[in-house]
């Protein structure tokens, strides 16, 4: 497993950079480091070395994980499927890929069981997964079938050529109609499993929404993604007082409806790797989205 060290927002210590892309514990890489599982440049380093542009990371021994991810029969809901990649329409409250310690129930559990080729770019725990969505927003994403076709519609994120589009139901009444929030995001300081509009380790993040329904506590709006950072809209809509509507983390403090976030990833574009055509899909919420919707219609 390789990685090219290309992005600004990358030249960070070697165990925090793989972390991230691992999914494993900090004692777990650091271990691995020690112990020369990994090189950059070809070269054993420590844990403490940071990332220069061009550098090349190499995992070289094997990942011992502690289970196998296996395949789950689900009724998976596949928007479009061809040789090369898959389109699926994700239900709120299923999480996209297993992580240490919770290796089943996932999309990619799903994944497996449907087809036997996925890509393998993002290691043994994310096979075929080019971007995700979090646990309880509902909606489109995009799977690769081989590398070469993961390659491109990773390509395809980082270029911005890959679109995206999401429906929320957001607190408060907007007046304006259109916005942007441009805001860096970054881990909170003050809590690991959150992200915050901050300027120390955070990643540039755009958001770009208009007003489609206004009510008298609540707006309808639609979010284009400029970036996709994570939690991004749940953090940039609560960072300009309007949280999404029964965000667990980002929302109101108080009970909270069993569906999740109101929020839908409704809509994907990109390039077909291999055919070259723009392709584009939509997706309606789910019913259980849209009676949350007329409750605040009626309110």
């Amino acid at each position: 497993m390789k990685y090219k060290i290309e992005d600004e927002s990358d030249l960070i210590r070697i165990d925090k950079f793989l972390i991230s892309k691992l999914d494993l514990s900090r004692s777990k890489v650091q271990e691995m480091i020690k112990q020369s599982l990994i090189l950059v440049n070809n070269k054993a380093v420590k844990n403490s070395y940071v990332l220069k542009t061009n550098d090349e990371v190499e995992v070289v021994g094997e990942l011992k994980l502690e289970t196998s991810v296996l395949p789950e029969k689900m009724d998976l809901d596949v928007v479009y499927e061809d040789d090369y990649l898959m389109v699926i329409n994700k239900p709120s409250g299923l999480v996209v890929h297993p992580a240490a310690g919770h290796f089943t129930g996932t999309l990619v559990n799903g994944l497996l069981e449907h087809t036997n080729a996925l890509s393998s770019n993002n290691g043994k725990l994310r096979p075929g997964i080019v971007h995700r969505i979090d646990k309880d927003t509902s909606g489109l994403l995009v799977v690769a079938k081989d590398d070469k076709t993961h390659e491109a519609l990773s390509k395809q994120l980082k270029d911005k050529t890959l679109s995206r589009v999401y429906v929320a139901l957001v607190k408060g009444r907007i007046n304006h109609d259109t916005g942007t929030i441009d805001a860096p995001i970054g881990r909170d300081p003050y809590d690991r499993k959150k992200m915050c509009v901050t300027d120390e380790n955070s990643k540039e993040a755009i958001t770009h929404f208009k007003v489609l329904e206004r009510y008298d506590n609540a707006s309808l709006i639609e979010c284009k993604l400029e970036t996709g950072r994570t939690h991004q809209i749940r953090v940039h809509m609560n960072y300009i007082n309007h949280p999404i509507i029964n965000d667990p983390v980002y929302g109101p403090k108080g009970k909270t409806n069993s569906f999740g976030q109101m929020l839908h990833a409704k809509k994907i574009g990109f390039i077909h790797p291999v055919t070259k055509k723009r392709l584009t899909f939509e997706c309606d919420p789910p019913k259980e989205f849209d009676k949350i919707v007329e409750e605040y219609k009626s309110k």
